[in-house]
Parts: structure tokens; C-alpha cells; sequence
């Protein structure tokens, strides 16, 4: 196979960004390497083929068993394990976060990662269906549109948050709603009725250039290092286990996975690595801690109508899937969320703290799994954007088989339990609203039952579940003890570098597959210009 310039580990929504980036130049060799299948798969196109996707047993998942925190039962996390990564498989969502969580970055000493250099990338992104502006991009390799139909339930909502003092926007993702607060219809990465993974937006033509060569169902194994310098990485495919050199290694694996390879490959917290017989070739404590998260919390209500649980059940279900299958239009082309945007937990806020969704179905879990309610539904849930709970994750074995450990330790900072009854406050307030309040029938969950502080707090946890929004794992930082150095290069190794949400130092204000994106652009321009 020869020697590659750049070996890339992961071809997820960083991944992808950084094969097509790096592989413009024909003189350059690179190597994308990915360990679940082809997307070809006609559910990952389809929106809302994440309802069969969004399977444990499913080829294109990773499945991760995670403590959550608060001493509740373990749950499982999934993860997009095919090409695209979790673009493949997610709720297409598409937001950036607040300029100040990028400006915060460079505060910390990440020098070009302020909003600056950011929000410049996201417009070179974005092909915005708005059009251009201050912040907002068109032209761009992905299509951002704006949730196309519009109804009386949708509509009751943002009038119901307006009531509140939420001002209604036509872009939630404008660093003014961002900042002060403004619901709308969705903005997400959907076009003509079909998914726009980062396959199909970055890959799709890239794929057929002679210098870029894409494995998938193969396993990295181990990144391979000699006196402290990279050398390529060791795979392993149906062709067997083997050895593939390569001049710089880029690892791309995702917020889980990324961590977790170091850490085979003798990059990690000495102890952890030596007590599995691991030789340590950097002890980097930090590899694996500072996992973020967003923990939503949610309220779900029958309703009226307006509600798309008949579209998703029985003869609906079949009348939806002919309408995509010949208009690509109708229920199965939404995204997670038809309305969504940013509210201030508390009015004495300097900047808006929560981001909202809205969600015209509602869904119960039974031993068979999850289930379409059989009536009108309406989820509307909400997640403190800038939590300060901290996780890890961490090898149990040496055998690159075993899934690593994952504590999220949701709600373990004061600040994170204290917006969360904020913010399920504001929820329920939400719905008393004289807008919404004929459409509501009664709240089904949680339910009369949870009504005190003490009862928030208390089922925290229960109460919603993760966003899959995991970052943070292996920061990057000016400071000594940082995984990374602010150009993404692992410290005390040359010739390897991690781009993906893993070297976030903070969790941004939002979804995070745009910035996943994002943070791969910045780091390929880093990377062709050093």
C-alpha cells in the first residue's frame, strides 16, 4: 500500500470533512479508514429512517453502555459507525452554537479557534436557503434549509413562547436569537426530502479522485509509534491484520472511540495504561476525561391534532413512506425537531442558557421497545447549553474489542442541577401558555407526580435522556496538561494530531455535528499550512 501522507481514523463528520480537504491536492495520498459499512443503506437518506437505525443491534451503530450519573441504571448511547458517522444516523439538526463559546476557546489560550476564524468557516459551509448574511453562508458544500411545512400545533407553539417574551426569528441559528433568545422553525441538513450526511456532501465526489482511498469495515487497532514519532497505524479488515505506514495520522474517531485509541496506543493516564500492560508512551492524564454532554429534559403531552404519531403508525405510516418514496416529501422527510431555538432559563440572564426542540410526535417505551403512541402527541423538551458535569471514559482491557467504561456524571455541578429546574419550569410553563393551552389535553409525562424542586432533581436524569452530543475527551489547550496543543497535535508525539468533538475544552451552545464539521475545516486549513 505504500506510505500515506495522511492516514485518517474515522470517516465521520470531522473524518469526511478532512479526507476531501486534504485530498485536493493530486499530489497527496490519503487514507480514510472506516470501521463500520457503506452508507448505502436508502434509511440513512431518508430522515426519519433513524427510527430503524437507532438500533443497538443495528451494523451502523456503535453501542456504548454508560453509566449517566446519579447513581441510575446503566443506558445505552449509539453512535454512527458507517460512512458519515453520526451524520449518518442523526436528527439532521443543524445549529452552531454561540459565538461566545469559540471566543471562549481563544480565552483559554486555543489561539485561531475564536468566532473570528469559526464563524468565517461556517460560512464557507453553509448554503443557506435564507440566503447570505453577516453570518450565514451560501454557496457552500451543505445545504442548510428551514422545516417547510407549517402547522396550527407548530404555530401555537411559537406564539405560546412568545407569550413568554421569546421573540420569534427566521433564523435560530442568528448570533442575535443565539444570544438573547428567539425561537422558529428548524434549520437542518435536509435537501429535496433527503439527508445530507457529510458522505454525501464531502465524499460523494471526492471518493472518485485516484490519491484518496477509503476502507471501510476495518478496525484501527493501534496507532503505531517509534521514538515518539508516529509511524502509520495497524488495521485489521477481512483481509486480516496489518501494518500500514503513514507520514502523519489524523484521528478522527469521535468524542468515545478517539480516546479510546489513544489510550490503546499507549497515550493516556499511566496508571490506567500500565494496570492492562499498555507500555506508556506519553502519560497524558487528560485523555478520556472532561467527557460533556448535553442531558435533555423533556415534556410530553397529548393533544388535539395537528400531531404526526398517525403518520408514523399503520395505514399513516404506509401513506407517509409513498409520499417520500414518490414526492420525497411528507412525515418521513423531518428532521428531529420541526421548531426549535434558544431561551434564557432565567430573565436576568446575559445570554440565552437553554436550547429548545419541538417534536410533533410523542413516543412510550414498553418491553417491546419504542412505540408510537396512539393518539396526538407533542414532545417539547429542552438542555442547559454550557453544562459543567464532567465524565470519562476509559479502557477496561488491552483487547481493542472491549468497549471502553463511559461515566457521563450528568448533573454532578451545582450549575447543571440548578438550570435544569429552571429550564423544566420554563417547559411546563410553556405549556399553560393561553396559545397552547387548547391544544393540550394533559400532560403525559412526567406527569402530576413530579412537581417540586426536590422531585425535578431527584428524577433529573429520568426525566429526558442524552442528546449523543459527547465532546471533550481529549482537549485541546495551551496548558500543559492538555491532550492537544491548540494546532491539534497530540503533545509529546509528532505526526499525530485528533480532529473531531474530542478537543472541544468546553461543550458549545447547541447540536454538535455542525461544529464537528467546522473544527475539521479549521484544522485541515492548519494543517496545509503548517
Amino acid at each position: 500500500m505504500g506510505t500515506y501522507d495522511y492516514i485518517i481514523v474515522g470517516a465521520g463528520s470531522a473524518g469526511s470533512v478532512l479526507a476531501n480537504r486534504l485530498s485536493a491536492d493530486p499530489a497527496t495520498r490519503v487514507l480514510l479508514v472506516e470501521s463500520g459499512p457503506d452508507d448505502t443503506s436508502p434509511l440513512i437518506r431518508m430522515p426519519r429512517g433513524i427510527g430503524k437505525l437507532l438500533s443497538p443491534t443495528n451494523p451502523h451503530v456503535w453501542a456504548y453502555d454508560v453509566s449517566p450519573g446519579a447513581n441510575r441504571p446503566q443506558e445505552v448511547w449509539l453512535k454512527g459507525r458507517t460512512m458519515g458517522g453520526s451524520s449518518s444516523i442523526n436528527g439532521m439538526v443543524y445549529m452552531r452554537g454561540a459565538p461566545m463559546d469559540y471566543d471562549g476557546w481563544a480565552a483559554m489560550g486555543c489561539t485561531g479557534w475564536g468566532w473570528d476564524e469559526i464563524g468565517r468557516c461556517f460560512i464557507e459551509l453553509e448554503d443557506h436557503e435564507l440566503g447570505g448574511a453577516e453570518w450565514r453562508g451560501t454557496g457552500g458544500p451543505l445545504h442548510v434549509g428551514i422545516h417547510p411545512y407549517r402547522n396550527g400545533l407548530c404555530e401555537a407553539v411559537l406564539t405560546a413562547a412568545q407569550q413568554m417574551g421569546v421573540a420569534r426569528v427566521d433564523d435560530i441559528n442568528d448570533v442575535d436569537a443565539v444570544r438573547e433568545g428567539g425561537m422558529g422553525y428548524q434549520t437542518r441538513n435536509i435537501a429535496h426530502g433527503k439527508r445530507l450526511s457529510t458522505s454525501y456532501a464531502f465524499l460523494r465526489e471526492a471518493r472518485k479522485r485516484r490519491n484518496l482511498e477509503v476502507l471501510v469495515e476495518t478496525d484501527v487497532l493501534k496507532v503505531e509509534i517509534t521514538d515518539h514519532r508516529v509511524t502509520g497505524v495497524t488495521i485489521r479488515n477481512k483481509a486480516g491484520t496489518r501494518f500500514v505506514a503513514g507520514r502523519e495520522v489524523i484521528v478522527a474517531a469521535g468524542a468515545i472511540q478517539s480516546p479510546k485509541l489513544l489510550q490503546l496506543s499507549g497515550i493516556g493516564p499511566a496508571g490506567l495504561l500500565s494496570a492492562y500492560g499498555i507500555p506508556v508512551v506519553v502519560d497524558s492524564r487528560d485523555v478520556g476525561r472532561n467527557l460533556r454532554d448535553h442531558r435533555y429534559l423533556q415534556t410530553v403531552y397529548r393533544v388535539t391534532g395537528d400531531s404526526m404519531n398517525k403518520n408514523f403508525r399503520g395505514l399513516g405510516l404506509l401513506r407517509s413512506a409513498l409520499q417520500y418514496g414518490v414526492l420525497s416529501g411528507g412525515p418521513l422527510t423531518h428532521s428531529a425537531h420541526e421548531v426549535g431555538g434558544f431561551i434564557k432559563s432565567r430573565p436576568d440572564l446575559p445570554h440565552a442558557d437553554v436550547q429548545i426542540g419541538v417534536s410533533l410526535y410523542s413516543i412510550t417505551q414498553d418491553e417491546n421497545g419504542l412505540a408510537v403512541d396512539p393518539y396526538p402527541g407533542l414532545t417539547i423538551l429542552g438542555y442547559f447549553t454550557r453544562p459543567e458535569s464532567q465524565g470519562v471514559v476509559k479502557i477496561q482491557s488491552a483487547d481493542p474489542d472491549v468497549k471502553p467504561f463511559v461515566d457521563a456524571n450528568h448533573f454532578a455541578a451545582d450549575i447543571d442541577r440548578q438550570t435544569a429546574v429552571s429550564m423544566f419550569r420554563w417547559l411546563r410553563e410553556l405549556g399553560q401558555q393561553p396559545a397552547l393551552k387548547p391544544w393540550i389535553v394533559h400532560e403525559k409525562a412526567p406527569g402530576p407526580s413530579i412537581a417540586s424542586d426536590e422531585d425535578i432533581l431527584q428524577n433529573a436524569v429520568d426525566l429526558g435522556g442524552t442528546s449523543f452530543h459527547v465532546a471533550g475527551t481529549c482537549r485541546m489547550g495551551a496548558d500543559a496538561g492538555a491532550v492537544l496543543d491548540p494546532q491539534l497535535r497530540v503533545r509529546g508525539v509528532e505526526g499525530l494530531r485528533v480532529v473531531d468533538t474530542s478537543i472541544f475544552p468546553t461543550l458549545v451552545s447547541g447540536n454538535t455535528n455542525a461544529p464537528a464539521m467546522v473544527v475539521a475545516m479549521r484544522a485541515a486549513e492548519m494543517i496545509l499550512q503548517g
